[in-house]
C-alpha cells in the first residue's frame, strides 16, 4: 500500500495518542465526523489546507502524517521480514504497520539491527578461536596450569603422611602454579576484551603490510613521482611496521608497486581507466602491462577512484597474502577462505584470465563483478618448480557492467558461511544447518 494512502491511519493513531473524540477533531477542522472517519479509514485522499490543519490539530508536523515512517525503518522491516523464512509475515502491510505502530516498527527493526550485530560478532570470535594462533596458546597454558595444580593438590589428599619437604614443595608448586594461572587468565581476558582492535591490529608481518598499507590508503604518493622516495626510506621507522620482517615484505611491495607506476602513470592510466570502463583486458592492451599489474594498480589508484575496489593475492597453496577489503565482501583473517572464489578458480587455470559475478552470503548479500589471473610468480626454469600467485580484484556489481552474467554463490569461509548445501563445503557452519560436500 503506497504510503500515501495510509495519511488516514496516521491521523487517527495521532488522535488516538492524544485523547481526542472523532467528532472533537472534525469539529475544529471544519468537517464532519462522517467525512473524518472515511479518511482514518484511508477512504478518502487527503492533501493541502486540510492537511495542514488537521497536523496543525494534532500537534505534529504534516510531512510525519504524509509521508509516515522512514524509508529506512521499511527498508529495515523488510529485510527482517525475509530473513525469517519460518515466520509467516504480513510482508505486503509492512507500511500499514509502520505507520500505524511506530513503536513497535521502531522496536522489531531495533532487535533486528541487534541480531545482525550480534551474528557478525559471533562469526569474528568463532574465526578467532578456530585459527587464531595466540588465543590456542593461551588456552593450552591455562589448561597446562590447571592440570599441574589438580595433580599437586590430588597427592596432598591421598591417605598417608606427606614427608614435611615434599608437602612444602607440593604447597610452593601450587602456589606458584595458581599466581602463573592468574596472570595468564588476565591476559587472556584482556585480549579478548580488545577484539575489535586485534580485528585491525598486526600480529605478522603481512598483517603489518596491510596495516601499513590501509593507513596510506593503498596509494602511496612517493612512488608515483619522477623521482621517488627509496621503498627502505620510506619504511624505515614506519609505523605500524614494527619487525624488520615486516619492513622486508613492505619494501618489496614498494618495489613491485614502482614498477607498476613507471608502466602505468598515473594521471594517464586514471584517463584511461575511466574511459574504458575500468575493463582490465583493455588496460592490460592500452598499456602493454601484465593483468596481475593492472589489477594490482587499479586497487592502488587514489581513495576518491578506488574506495571501491577490493584486492586479495594468493600464492600456490591458497593462503592469502595480501588483502585489501571492501566493504560487503569479508576476507578472513585466519585461515582459508571460500573455495569457490574466482581467485581459486584462477589458481587451478595459470594465465587464463576469470571474470565472475559474485553474490557474497550473508546477512546483506552484495554482488561484486570480480576479475582474476594467475601468473608465475618467479622465472621459470628446467630444475625449479614454477611458483604462482594468483590476484582477484572485486568491484561492487552497481559500479561495474554485469549485464547477462550469471552469479555464483560464494562466502567467506565454510565455518561462517549460511549457505546450506555447498559442494565445496568442508566443514559445518555455526550460521546454517547443512552436510559437507
Amino acid at each position: 500500500m503506497p504510503a500515501r494512502a495510509l495519511t488516514g491511519s496516521r491521523i487517527r493513531e495521532r488522535r488516538a495518542m492524544l485523547g481526542l473524540k472523532q467528532a472533537a477533531l472534525a469539529r475544529t477542522v471544519g468537517i464532519s465526523a462522517a467525512y473524518l472517519n472515511l479518511i482514518e479509514h484511508n477512504k478518502r485522499r487527503i492533501g493541502g489546507k486540510l492537511l495542514v490543519d488537521l497536523a496543525r490539530a494534532l500537534d505534529v508536523d504534516p510531512a510525519v502524517l504524509a509521508e509516515g515512517a522512514e524509508a529506512e525503518l521499511i527498508s529495515t522491516l523488510r529485510d527482517a521480514s525475509a530473513r525469517s523464512a519460518d515466520v509467516q509475515t504480513e510482508a505486503a502491510r509492512v507500511e500499514e504497520f509502520a505507520g500505524r505502530f511506530p513503536g513497535w516498527a521502531d522496536l522489531v527493526a531495533s532487535q533486528h539491527r541487534r541480531i545482525g550485530r550480534l551474528e557478525r560478532t559471533i562469526e569474528t570470535l568463532t574465526d578467532r578461536m578456530a585459527h587464531d594462533p595466540h588465543l590456542a596458546a593461551s588456552l593450552h597454558e591455562l589448561l597446562s596450569t590447571v592440570t599441574s595444580i589438580n595433580s599437586a593438590a590430588s597427592i596432598l589428599v591421598e591417605p598417608g603422611e606427606v614427608e614435611p619437604e615434599w608437602r612444602d614443595r607440593f604447597h610452593r608448586n601450587i602456589h606458584e602454579d595458581s599466581q602463573r594461572l592468574v596472570e595468564s587468565s588476565r591476559a587472556l581476558v584482556t585480549y579478548l576484551d580488545t577484539a575489535s582492535e586485534a580485528e585491525t591490529g598486526a600480529g605478522s608481518p603481512q598483517e603489518e603490510l596491510e596495516a601499513w598499507l590501509k593507513a596510506q590508503g593503498y596509494h602511496i604518493a612517493e612512488m608515483e613521482r619522477a623521482l621517488p622516495v627509496s621503498a627502505e626510506a620510506l619504511v624505515r621507522g614506519a609505523e605500524p611496521l614494527a619487525t624488520q620482517a615486516g619492513r622486508d615484505l613492505a619494501a618489496a611491495w614498494l618495489e613491485r608497486y614502482r614498477a607498476d607506476a613507471v608502466k602505468m602513470p598515473l594521471a594517464e592510466f586514471r584517463d584511461a581507466a575511466e574511459a574504458l570502463d575500468y575493463d582490465p583486458a583493455r588496460l592490460a592492451d592500452r598499456f602493454g602491462a601484465d593483468l596481475a599489474a593492472v589489477l594490482r594498480r587499479l586497487a592502488s589508484l587514489p581513495e576518491d577512484a578506488t574506495g571501491c575496489f577490493g584486492l586479495v593475492i594468493c600464492d600456490g597453496s591458497g593462503a592469502l597474502t595480501f588483502r585489501k577489503p571492501v566493504e560487503g565482501f569479508p576476507l578472513p583473517r585466519f585461515g582459508a577462505a571460500c573455495p569457490l572464489w574466482p581467485l581459486y578458480q584462477a589458481l587451478s587455470r595459470p594465465v587464463t584470465p576469470v571474470r565472475a559475478l559474485v553474490e557474497m552470503s550473508g546477512r546483506d548479500p552484495v554482488r561484486f563483478l570480480t576479475y582474476a589471473v594467475s601468473q608465475p610468480a618467479s622465472p621459470a626454469g628446467f630444475d625449479t618448480p614454477t611458483v604462482f600467485e594468483a590476484t582477484m580484484l572485486m568491484l561492487p556489481a552497481d559500479r561495474a557492467p554485469v549485464s547477462g552474467l550469471p552469479v555464483l554463490q560464494i562466502g567467506t569461509s565454510c565455518r561462517i558461511c549460511p549457505q546450506g548445501r555447498c559442494a565445496a563445503r568442508r566443514e559445518p557452519s555455526i550460521l546454517a544447518e547443512g552436510k559437507a560436500g
